[in-house]
């Protein structure tokens, strides 16, 4: 793992790619009230635990400012969170209701909104550097726990490791070593709604995942 000069934390009006800032802005100009920026990080600056998620949704993060708040995926993964004691205070979907994470922090591949939810690869490059420095920043990581392929696939990468050697799969766990630190990578289907509409990921498959990450951190 090679360290990045890029800050944990891109700056809210990152211009890195195109696309999204063009994308960003025209959703600015119908909803100004909007965060509409580069969504940071949230969550224990001493984690443990560092759940990775893909992008901002439009009508969530991107709203809110604060990763998965204010649409579905957020209401089954911070109900996870809380019933594996990685948080206290109540989710109500607002950055404002009081909820704190312990031992967690939660970020996203991207850190800005992409068009219909799928960034390009050129942008997942772009913001890699972000994600790295991310983990980096982090003195008390053990685990690592990316929902989506997305996700797993720029973790990895941001390792400095092999896809081939550590292929996405659902409930999948890997033992790595990079710069003399050892993690444990555990993957899920990402808790997005069309995953749980079509019963690709159930809430019991999501909280098996959170059962092994609790389990590697000890």
């Amino acid at each position: 793992m090679k360290q990045t000069p890029y800050p944990p934390e891109a700056p809210k009006d990152c211009a890195l790619c195109p696309r999204l800032v063009e994308y960003r802005e025209a959703v600015a100009v119908k909803e100004p009230d909007w965060f509409n920026g580069a969504v940071p990080s949230f969550g224990d600056e001493k984690a443990e635990l560092l759940v990775i998620g893909l992008a901002p949704g439009v009508t969530g993060a991107n709203r809110t400012g604060r990763p998965f708040t204010g649409d579905w995926a957020g209401d089954l993964l911070y109900a996870t969170i809380d019933k594996f004691g990685f948080s206290k205070g109540t989710y109500a979907a607002d950055p404002e209701d009081g909820l704190a994470l312990t031992g967690a922090m939660i970020t996203n591949a991207v850190r800005c909104v992409p068009p219909e939810n799928k960034p390009v690869g050129a942008e997942i490059n772009a913001c890699r550097p972000f994600l790295l420095s991310r983990i980096e920043a982090l003195p008390k990581l053990k685990v690592m726990l990316c929902l989506g392929k997305i996700s797993h696939d720029s973790t990895v990468r941001a390792l400095g490791l092999k896809l081939k050697d550590h292929p996405f799969g659902h409930g999948t766990r890997y033992e790595v070593t990079v710069g003399g630190r050892g993690y444990v990578l555990v993957s899920s289907y990402h808790c997005s709604r069309y995953n749980t509409n079509t019963g690709r990921l159930t809430a019991e498959m999501f909280e098996d995942v959170f059962a092994m990450a609790r389990e590697a951190i000890g």
